[in-house]
This record gives C-alpha cells, structure tokens and sequence, in this order.
C-alpha cells in the first residue's frame, strides 16, 4: 500500500474575503491517532514540488501528513494579478489561512500536530507557532525568513533572471496552473522596496512551544543569522546548521534532516 493518498482533494475557503479553493493531500491518513506532520511548501512549492520527501519522512517517523498548495500555487486558485502581494501576506496565510483549513479537515485540536516549513513556509510556520503555538506539538523551520538578507534579494534577482529566459518558467509550469501569478507574486514581493523593512522578530519571541530550526551554510537564499535569531528571541529552539547544504536542506542533506526531525518529535512527545 501506497503511504501517499494519490487523490488530490479540494478546500473551499476565505482569504481576504476572496472565495478560494486550495489542493490538499494526505500521507497516511489511517493513521489517525498518529501526531500530524503538516507540510508548508517554499516560495515557489505546491504539493508536487515537494517530490517523495513527505511520504518518506511519514514512513520514517510513524505520523501522518497533510501537504496543501497555498493560494496561486499548484492547482489551487490562481490569484488574478501578477503584481506583488500584500505586505503581510505571510501573516495572513499563517494566522487566517492555516487554521481555516485545519478546522475544516477537522484537525483544530483532535490530535497532535507539528508544522513543517520550508523557506517562506518556514515563517509561516513561525508566525502561526506565535499565534497558537500552544495548540502545536512543535514546528520545524527549514530556511526560514525573519528578515529580509542582502543574500536573500540577490538569490531573487538571479530566480528572476532565469525565469526571463525561460527555463525556470518552462519547469515551474510543470507544476502551476497560472505560472505566472506564482512566479511574479513571489519576486515582486520581495523585491517591493517597502517589503525590505518586513521583520518578524517580535512574532518569534513569543513563541511558546517547541523549535528545530535547520539551515544550509551554503543557502543562496539566506544566512545562519536567520536560524541563529530564532535561538536569540527563543532560547528553547534547536538549531541543526548543515554543511554542503543549500536552500534545500532536505534534499541536500535527507537523511540527516530525517533523523534530526525524528529524534525532535520523540523529544517534543516525552515532553
């Protein structure tokens, strides 16, 4: 048997006071006493970009998964515009979006969850830790953002570049319905001069519950001070920094983001 339910299912819900409908999936979802791993994909994932890695580290740690494709992503609702989103567009998917979709799939409390996020799914997972951190098991943050890097707007400036000539476009389509809104909500955003100021450290501090945070010493995205602040603001959070590791510290690095990964869920389950 599969561990990957192979059916793409449908949300209807509300962000912004727009109507949307966003893809979702699940890993193993007999399991349904088993702690929930809730997926939240980069700037530019959907549920597919996340390849096999959920189903593996599903396999490898006993939970359940649930995987879904934000807002413009994937096959969800495609936004209507390519400009850049609102600045707090990161607080709205974390703190009005997410649980939403949790309560609707009936996972507001029945049983433990822990967030896993990836670069902007990292913050989301940070800001929704802030918010109701003290309903979570924990969250793992893989390359997150807290702040807005030199590093990081340089890595969007080559993205950009090599979406102009082609070959980025040409695969991200494979995934996206409306590549394009996915890809110029995402630049646009983050090179709006005014988004340079966007800072969530005042969020991080107030988070109650568990923290492993994980980063590459070769992110192009962004530096150790990301994950190193969070163990300022947070002194609980675990901290793994990787070596020959870039932006995608669970490809670049699997089994050892796996193991860390398990071995925080068996700490935050005796805890």
């Amino acid at each position: 048997m599969s561990s990957l339910d192979t059916s793409l299912q449908f949300a209807s819900l509300t962000q912004g006071g727009q109507a949307i409908r966003l893809e979702y999936q699940w890993i193993r979802p007999e399991r349904r006493e088993a702690p929930l791993l809730v997926f939240l994909h980069e700037g530019l994932g959907s549920i597919a970009m996340w390849k096999d890695w959920p189903a593996q580290l599903c396999e490898q740690t006993g939970c359940s998964g649930l995987m879904y494709s934000r807002y413009g992503y994937g096959r969800s609702t495609p936004r209507n515009e390519h400009g850049p989103k609102p600045l707090d567009y990161l607080h709205e998917q974390s703190l009005e979006v997410l649980p939403q979709l949790l309560k609707q799939l009936g996972e507001d409390g029945r049983r433990p969850i822990m967030l896993v996020g990836h670069s902007d799914g990292g913050s989301i997972a940070l800001l929704a830790a802030s918010g109701f951190g003290d309903r979570l098991q924990g969250i793992v943050v893989m390359a997150p953002h807290l702040f807005v890097e030199d590093i990081s707007l340089r890595g969007i400036l080559v993205a950009r570049e090599a979406y102009e000539q082609g070959f980025l476009r040409e695969r991200l389509a494979r995934y996206h319905d409306d590549v394009e809104s996915a890809f110029w909500g995402w630049n646009r955003t983050w090179t709006e001069p005014s988004f340079r100021a966007w800072n969530i450290e005042e969020e991080v501090s107030r988070i109650p519950c568990p923290i492993l945070a994980i980063q590459g010493v070769d992110d192009e995205y962004g530096t150790l001070e990301q994950i190193r602040r969070i163990r300022e603001l947070v002194p609980h959070a675990e901290l793994l920094e990787l070596e020959q590791c870039g932006h995608l510290p669970y490809r670049d690095q699997t089994a050892i983001v796996n193991q860390a990964i398990q071995d925080f869920l068996e700490k935050t389950r005796r805890t």
